[in-house]
Formats: structure tokens, C-alpha cells, sequence
């Protein structure tokens, strides 16, 4: 088969910025989509054309199949890339890509579906034979049913929902008394989120580790793990700090990356894997026995697949490409080996005190040149953050030949990242980063629960103080920079700029 000629990039911001430039240095057309409010974003001027498909809202234009769809025939693409996040892991989609003539860069409808099912994912390792988190999923799907299985598997316990993502549909049960009150949280927000309010219930682990293994299968059957990335940092099941290799490596010894990658390489022949993908494992805190559990099977690229990239030196959206092609794997698993370390910090618009997103013009925003640096971001100063789609602004990572360094140096990146015009979660994840916790690799999926203090307030660095400053040297003392009624106007202070 002949690579792809010319790829319709069904996302927005810095995924579909990333995948543009995997596209142009292979010399693959790129087709940009944009709703209203993205005429002038990052990721359209980054790609060779692009094509409007609706309004602001996603439900009308990222989310619309249809408008992609069309956008694709009309510009003459023949392959999509959905990136992660809008319409990646729909299954119809997918099959519509298909059976439009359409290479959809991605596993194929069916194995989208069967692992989009959180029962049906469960029911088909276990056998497989890979290890599953305790739990039961009910036939009977009544509250008294759940109520039964809760009871069943025992408190603590976790309620979710089949078609869940995201912590969305999912609730805690710590006792009897709260059982009802979950299972009617869990189906209401499931319905609400994806349409379909099944649940199952799963052993909930208090302290454990989030480990997830990327994998890399082709249409030949050949299939390889890029080992593992940890993701334990979390805040309401959502990641903020992803790091590759696992600080439980360290510990654990390279027997549990043996077995735990031996497991997602099974799951991944289970369902006949294509392409990038990833098998998320739960960890409990047993100390040297390391039992691990599949958790799910992200049937796409991963938000933080760049730590991956970082520390294997190669470039998994363009195998997604060449796979996709219908061009073999371009390495073997004895090609690939970890070397170094690398982390990623989530830099999201939102106040890093209450985590309400934040929309409005970025004034000022400056991305830090340094060594082992990396920031992929689907933003430019200028830009104005909407509130129509997800606040993240940017992918802070840094890699280097120790986690000790790639940590100073992730901290030296954040530090010296001004933005001005909305307020940002950078505080918050300086204040994380400097935990001595998480500098000596102690962390696990309850590591903020346990550390409330990380969630206040705290001032700008200095760096970004003094950008600051110099930015708008003539506003009050005590004045806002987040923008919004009260905000100083930034260009009011500025000298000797040409107008």
C-alpha cells in the first residue's frame, strides 16, 4: 500500500499541531478542521489547508462525524487521524471513516468498540488470561443488584461505568450507608456523559500505582510494548504528572517491568491490536510481591505520549502513519530500549486553587528554550482560551539521563514559562514537582488526596513575577493579570514599542 497522501486531522490544539508536523516531514498533505471560534488557532496555520465544519460548540463540529466526514471528501484527504480525546474511540466513526474509503489512523471499529466497553474489556483479559482489578459485573443492573455486587466485592469500592472515561460515571463506596446514594450518582452522570448508564463495581486499592504500558501493534500481527509510563499523580481520576520509566521500576526491579509489559503485549494480541494503544494497569501497595491488574485499553494516542517518545528516541505518530499505510512496524522489540528519564507536566488555563477552567486572551505567553526541554502546545500568545473545549495549553516535558535532573530541569521550564492574560495550573504543579514525596518517587493515585496543602494559592515565580513587571510595569500595586472586568490594560505601560 502507498503512504498517505493527504491527512484530515480531526482534533484541535497542540495533538493536531503534533500530528501536522509528523505530516510535513514526511511529506503528507495536512487538513486542518476548525470550528468558528479556531478560524485563526495553532493547529490551522500549522497544517497545509483547512476546512470550517460548524459552530463553537464540539457537539457541532468536532464531535459532528458527519461535518468530518464531509470535510474529508471535500478536500481530497484519504486518511483521518483522530488524535485522542473528540471522536478517537468512537467506534461508528471509525467504521464510517471506513466505509467512506477512508484509512482511520487507529485499531479498527470492532477493536474500538469491544475495549470502549469497560465489561466487555474486563470479560475478554480475563480470558486472555491477564490479570483484572476484583470485581463483578452484574447481569441484574437494577440499584438493588449493584447493591448486592458492592456487598459482594466488599467496601472500599468503586462503582463505574461501563462506557466511563475520565472519572466520569465512577463513584467511591467506603461503607454500607453510601451504597445507594453511589449507584444513582454513578448511573446519572454516566447518562449524562455517554448515554448508557451500565455499571460494574471493582475492589477499590486506597494507595496504588497508576502504571500504564504503550503498545504498538501492525496489520502483519507483529506487536511490540514501548514499556511503561507511570500516571499516579492524579486529581479526580485526571492526570497532572506523567513520567517514563516508573519510579516503581527502581524499586520493584526490571522483573515487574518483564511481567507487567509480558501482560499488555498479551492484552494486545487478545483483541488482534493495530496500531498505538495503551493498557493501563492498576498497582496495590503490597511492597516486593507487585501483584498488577488491567484496568482499560486506551484505543489511541495518549495525551503524554511524548515521555514515551523521549525516552525510546522514536516518533509514534509517525508509526501510526506508516502503520496505518499498511507498512511494517519500524522496529523490532529488541530495537527498543528505555534510556534516561523523562516527566510531563499538564499546563492547563484554570485557577490552580479551585481547578475552574479559565477562559480569555493569552497577553503574554512566552515558552522556555533549555536543554532536555520539550513543550508541545496548541496555543499562541495572542490567542484568546475559549470555553468550548479543554483548557489544556500546553505539554511541559524534560528528559534527561536521571529522574533527579529531568525533575530540576522540569521545574526550571515551569519557572521561567510566563502567561499572562488568564491565570494558569503552574503554581500548583511547581508546588507538586517540589514535594519531597514526589522528588524521592514516593506517589500513588492518592498522593493529592494526602496533601491538600498542594491546592493553594501561591505567587508567580520569580521569573514570571518579573515578566511580568516588565510586561506591564505601570499597573497597580494589588492589581489583577487574569483578565476580566477590573484587569489593567497591558499595552497602558509599555515604552518605546513600535505602533
Amino acid at each position: 500500500m502507498s503512504l498517505i497522501r493527504r491527512l484530515l486531522i480531526a482534533n484541535r490544539g497542540e495533538i493536531a499541531v503534533r500530528i501536522a508536523r509528523a505530516c510535513r516531514e514526511m511529506g503528507i498533505e495536512s487538513v486542518a478542521v476548525y470550528s468558528d471560534v479556531d478560524a485563526g488557532a495553532a493547529h490551522v496555520a500549522a497544517a497545509d489547508r483547512a476546512v470550517a465544519i460548524g459552530p463553537a460548540r464540539s457537539s457541532e463540529s468536532y464531535l459532528n462525524a458527519q461535518a468530518i466526514l464531509d470535510a474529508a471528501a471535500s478536500s481530497g484527504a484519504d486518511a483521518v487521524h483522530p488524535g485522542y480525546g473528540f471522536l478517537s474511540e468512537n467506534a461508528p466513526f471509525a467504521a464510517a471513516c471506513e466505509a467512506a474509503g477512508l484509512v482511520f489512523v487507529g485499531p479498527s471499529a470492532d477493536v474500538i468498540r469491544r475495549m470502549g466497553s469497560k465489561i466487555e474489556a474486563r470479560r475478554t483479559m480475563e480470558a486472555a488470561g491477564v490479570p483484572v482489578v476484583p470485581g463483578e459485573t452484574p447481569a441484574d443492573q437494577t440499584d438493588e443488584g449493584l447493591r448486592r455486587a458492592v456487598e459482594r466485592v466488599g467496601v472500599p469500592a468503586l462503582i463505574k461505568a461501563s462506557s466511563g472515561g475520565g472519572g466520569k460515571g465512577m463513584r467511591r463506596v467506603h461503607g454500607q450507608d453510601g451504597i445507594v446514594e453511589a449507584i444513582a450518582g454513578a448511573r446519572r452522570e454516566a447518562l449524562a456523559a455517554f448515554g448508557d448508564g451500565t455499571l460494574y463495581v471493582e475492589k477499590l486499592f486506597e494507595h496504588a500505582h497508576h502504571v500504564e504500558v504503550q503498545i504498538f501493534g501492525d496489520a502483519d500481527g507483529r506487536l511490540v510494548h514501548l514499556f511503561e509510563r507511570d500516571c499516579s499523580v492524579q486529581r479526580r481520576h485526571q492526570k497532572v504528572i506523567e513520567e517514563s520509566p516508573t519510579p516503581l521500576v527502581a524499586s520493584l526491579g526490571e522483573d515487574f517491568r518483564a511481567r507487567i509489559t509480558a501482560a499488555a503485549v498479551l492484552a494486545g494480541r487478545a483483541v488482534g491490536y493495530r496500531n498505538a494503544g495503551t493498557v493501563e494497569f492498576l498497582v496495590p501497595e503490597k511492597g516486593s510481591s507487585a501483584e498488577f491488574y488491567f484496568l482499560e485499553m486506551n484505543t489511541r494516542l495518549q495525551v503524554e505520549h511524548g515521555v514515551t517518545e523521549l525516552v525510546t528516541a522514536v516518533d509514534l505518530v509517525r508509526a501510526q502513519l506508516l502503520v496505518a499505510s499498511g507498512e511494517a512496524l519500524p522496529w523490532q522489540q529488541q530495537d527498543l530500549a528505555p534510556r534516561g528519564h523523562a516527566i510531563e507536566a499538564r499546563v492547563y488555563a484554570e485557577d490552580p486553587a479551585t481547578f475552574l477552567p479559565q477562559s480569555g486572551p493569552l497577553l503574554l505567553y512566552r515558552e522556555p528554550r533549555s536543554p532536555g526541554v520539550r513543550i508541545d502546545s496548541g496555543v499562541r500568545e495572542g490567542d484568546h482560551i475559549s470555553v468550548y473545549y479543554d483548557p489544556l495549553l500546553a505539554k511541559v516535558m524534560a528528559y534527561a539521563e536521571s529522574r533527579s535532573l529531568a525533575l530540576e530541569r522540569l521545574k526550571a521550564a515551569l519557572r521561567q514559562f510566563p502567561i499572562l492574560g488568564i491565570q494558569t495550573s503552574v503554581p500548583f504543579l511547581l508546588q507538586v514537582l517540589s514535594h519531597p514525596d514526589f522528588e524521592a518517587g514516593k506517589v500513588d493515585t492518592a498522593f493529592l488526596d494526602r496533601h491538600p496543602g498542594l491546592f493553594a494559592a501561591e505567587p508567580p515565580p520569580p521569573a514570571v513575577a518579573a515578566a511580568m513587571d516588565a510586561f506591564n510595569p505601570r499597573q497597580p500595586s494589588g492589581a489583577s493579570t487574569s483578565g476580566g472586568s477590573g484587569a489593567v490594560d497591558p499595552w497602558a505601560g509599555l515604552e518605546g514599542w513600535r505602533q
